[in-house]
């Protein structure tokens, strides 16, 4: 418990700081990292040894980002059409040990972890996408996308640690409670409501679209997706028999242990945000 609160926090210290220097390269190559280690993490899972297959894969996980920052107009088609036939490629070069699934899970590790990951720039230019999205409302909205994330898992775990007694899913991840998961949502809930307080009151100086009830009903959308991101990322290590993606955040294990949940949150939230601004 010690350890893993220790490791939070020095994140937490982290993730501000990389904050502050979110205009500039420097917070894109931190999420081409995260993106790349996430990856590494996912394909050493499988037990993926095709080492030009990995270093393809890093590659592009660590160009996402990058892209995304300088907002390159990449033609998605034909790169990706060119990568796919270039991983099955060194598949058959080294069909011995290589199997099939290997193959295709680096493909979408590769593609959905920096994705999402990239999605951070995204927010963070919202207002070049959106006219009715500010600077600030970009900043919001990554504050908002880590919450629904971290303080469901947060609030789940310390809730259902004092007053867990119904499992949620016994067969995928038996310490998972309902009341635990019932604490996360509303641990987010209000906290989000906080969040937009303290927006309302201090940041947002031209007002804002975004209202109490709609961050209410994002909140607890986003926290049951980001259940099922941890679920998932569970159902994962229970298949190839792991008890952590890595090592690297002690007591919490990976990237993708810490960061699992916040992979599903931002596409849905990006989603949203784009159908809100379709009307």
């Amino acid at each position: 418990m010690k350890q893993r609160i220790i490791t939070g926090s020095i994140c937490a210290i982290l993730f501000i700081g990389c904050l502050f220097l979110m205009d500039t390269i420097v917070f894109a190559l931190v999420l081409s990292i995260m993106a790349a280690i996430a990856v590494h993490e996912v394909e050493k899972a499988v037990n993926l040894k095709n080492v030009p297959i990995m270093i393809l894969s890093l590659a592009l996980s660590v160009a996402i980002p990058v892209l995304a920052h300088f907002n390159v107009n990449v033609p998605i088609a034909a790169v990706g059409g060119i990568y796919v036939v270039l991983i099955f490629i060194f598949m058959l070069i080294q069909f011995e040990k290589t199997k099939f699934e290997e193959a295709v899970t680096a493909i979408f590790a590769s593609v959905a972890i920096p994705y999402s990951f990239s999605l951070f720039l995204v927010f963070r230019d919202i207002n070049e996408r959106f006219s009715s999205y500010t600077k600030i409302d970009g900043i919001f909205l990554i504050l908002f996308a880590c919450f629904c994330a971290w303080l469901t898992d947060i609030f789940a775990y310390f809730v259902g640690s004092k007053f867990g007694k119904h499992k949620l899913c016994p067969k995928i991840s038996p310490k998972k409670s309902v009341e635990g998961a019932v604490g996360g949502v509303v641990g987010a809930v209000l906290l989000n409501v906080v969040l937009l307080f303290v927006f309302k009151k201090f940041f947002f100086q031209d007002g804002t679209g975004l209202t109490y009830v709609s961050v209410i009903i994002m909140s607890v959308c986003l926290s049951v997706i980001s259940m099922f991101g941890d679920l998932a990322a569970s159902t994962i290590k229970r298949n190839f028999g792991i008890k952590d993606f890595g090592k690297l955040l002690p007591g919490h294990g990976g990237i993708m242990d810490r960061c699992d949940s916040l992979l599903f949150v931002l596409p849905v939230l990006y989603s949203l945000v784009y159908i809100i601004n379709l009307f």
